[in-house]
């Protein structure tokens, strides 16, 4: 049984991102929230919360939390914000202000 929850347009580059989700990837839940609790990168907030979103969708399933492990997880890029900050004699500069679209799946772990 999978389940699995998104959190979009979140203001922090792919690369950011992917750093915290590669920490999670295939951890049981229990043990995924003790890392994301104790990372120092402010994005484990976001991730956490979506980890939470999709143990609650399998929960709704009928599934307890305990037998969950973090399947997939990836950061997609989304769109990015152009803005333009001043420069000498009278020119601009781009900033690019990168979102990423961040993706777990949780599943069960089958016994055999």
């Amino acid at each position: 049984m999978e389940a699995r929850a998104q959190a979009r347009y979140v203001r922090v580059s792919p690369r950011k991102a992917r750093q915290v989700i590669d920490l999670i990837r295939g951890e049981g839940v229990v043990r995924a929230r003790e890392i994301l609790q104790f990372s120092t990168r402010n994005v484990s907030e976001v991730v956490e919360k979506c980890l939470n979103s999709a143990v609650a969708n399998a929960e709704h399933d009928g599934v307890k939390p305990e037998n969950l492990f973090v399947k997939t997880t990836y950061a997609d890029e989304g769109p990015t914000l152009k803005r333009f900050r001043p420069r000498a004699k009278g020119s601009a500069s781009r900033i690019r202000k990168r979102t990423c679209h961040v993706t777990i799946i949780v599943a069960t772990r089958e016994e055999a």
